[in-house]
């Protein structure tokens, strides 16, 4: 075990300061304010962040980001996100003027401590549940109790021990970083593949026919747009039989009780990713509840679409071997024999796919669609072997990005479990801890 000394988290951070919204911004503002909208699920800052605003000289002098700073989600947070999300600011710069928002708060750290060792370790109290004892909701909008927050106790190692864990949570760190880079290539990649396939599909001599452009006596206009010829169109409770789309059971019918480490897999929108079936929840029911369950039971081959979203409908088919359930904000579409399962999921993923949920979705908190309108949905509907060939062509693809997704959720949860035994000091790090040995941890 690392030698711990125990501090309270306002110990660590003498500074905290509220944010600034500022005003309308006049010809493009003279910073960019920093919001939980920034922040993503896993702690980080997105790519792209701030909004510009018109923030006072003052207010710029005194609290204007610098690069080791923490900023911490104060006010927001969803039923199922609590609030308390944390980030590690190091986008500094001369030429851009970064403040943060007054939903949240700026934390930085004394002299004693490594910025980033203590961001971790934020992260770490956030996913441990700890924070969730400082949750108030008033209104729509979940508060953290922030000043009762700071006065929580945790145990800090040396500085030169949180140097060397900081090294290796910032090496997996790069890891994931490297993982989501192949991710978004060979993602723009599918993307230009789908839209010729699903424009133009292939014709008799196994090539893509001509664009509409080149060959318009190829084409026909439909109520779902321009098709090739031999294509046909038809709703989807026609092309499946209504009984076999369907979502889990609503309510009472699952209830969190009934969920269990072991047993039969419970799917939920995050396992769905475009193309790729990648699970990364870990709830289960018994066998007994699942047989409960078999309306809406999955089984490999199956076509997965998450209900909610934004944009709702992002669909793949289950790979795995072991039946599983879904929710009620997941649908499952059992194809026949008599379909290519790749060649209807893909569609779902397409731009002329997505433009066609969204004008049948709900707007609201979530955005999401009715199984009853999904239904009703027309599709486009090649013959068979035209359906297959365009599945094949996109399988490769998909069969990369599984594994890149494969990469990625091994690497967070080899995360997860560093920064808990890490960060707790079950496992001790000492300042002279040599690569080999970081590496050796690691794994």
């Amino acid at each position: 075990m690392n030698e711990m000394s125990e501090y309270s988290l306002e110990q660590i951070f003498p500074t905290s300061l509220p944010g600034e919204w500022g005003d309308d911004p006049e010809f493009g503002g003279n910073a960019l304010v920093l919001r939980a909208a920034d922040f993503t699920k896993d702690c980080q800052l997105a790519q792209d962040i701030g909004a510009p605003r018109h923030i006072s000289a003052k207010k710029i002098s005194s609290k204007r980001l610098r690069n080791g700073d923490i900023l911490i989600e104060k006010s927001g947070g969803s039923p199922d996100q609590p609030v308390g999300r944390v980030a590690f600011f190091d986008r500094a710069s001369d030429s851009i003027t970064y403040l943060h928002s007054n939903f949240l708060q700026l934390l930085r750290t004394s002299e004693y401590f490594e910025s980033k060792f203590c961001y971790y370790l934020m992260v770490q109290l956030y996913a441990s549940g700890r924070v969730l004892r400082y949750q108030q909701q008033t209104t729509g909008i979940i508060n953290l109790k922030l000043e009762g927050y700071l006065k929580e106790k945790v145990g800090i190692p040396s500085k030169s021990s949180q140097r060397k864990i900081c090294c290796i949570l910032e090496s997996i760190d790069q890891a994931i970083e490297h993982a989501s880079a192949l991710i978004g290539k060979y993602q723009q990649i599918k993307a230009g593949l789908m839209h010729d396939l699903f424009t133009r599909g292939i014709g008799a001599d196994g090539k893509l026919r001509p664009p509409r452009e080149q060959a318009p006596d190829l084409y026909q206009q439909t109520p779902i747009g321009w098709i090739p010829k031999e294509w046909t169109y038809k709703p989807l409770k026609e092309i499946f039989g209504s009984k076999q789309i369907t979502n889990g059971p609503f309510g009472s019918d699952l209830l969190t009780s009934e969920l269990r480490k072991e047993g039969v897999p419970v799917l939920y929108c995050q396992d769905i990713k475009p193309g790729v079936f990648a699970r990364v929840s870990s709830s289960n029911v018994s066998p007994q509840k699942a047989a409960q369950l078999s309306f809406c039971n999955v089984r490999k081959g199956d076509i997965l679409l998450a209900k909610v979203g934004t944009p709702p409908c992002d669909s793949c088919i289950y790979s795995e071997n072991e039946p599983a359930v879904v929710t009620q904000d997941v649908i499952r579409i059992r194809p026949s024999k008599l379909h290519a399962s790749g060649f209807f999921s893909a569609w779902f993923n397409t731009g002329i796919g997505r433009q066609a949920i969204r004008r049948i979705s709900i707007e609201g908190t979530r955005e999401r669609v009715s199984l009853g309108e999904f239904k009703e949905l027309l599709l486009p509907v090649p013959e068979f072997p035209e359906q297959f060939e365009m599945s094949v062509r996109l399988q490769t693809l998909l069969d990369y990005l599984s594994a890149c997704y494969t990469e990625q959720n091994n690497l967070q949860k080899r995360k997860s479990g560093l920064m808990h035994d890490l960060l707790t000091g079950k496992v001790s790090v000492s300042p002279s801890t040599d690569a080999k040995e970081v590496a050796d941890v690691q794994n």
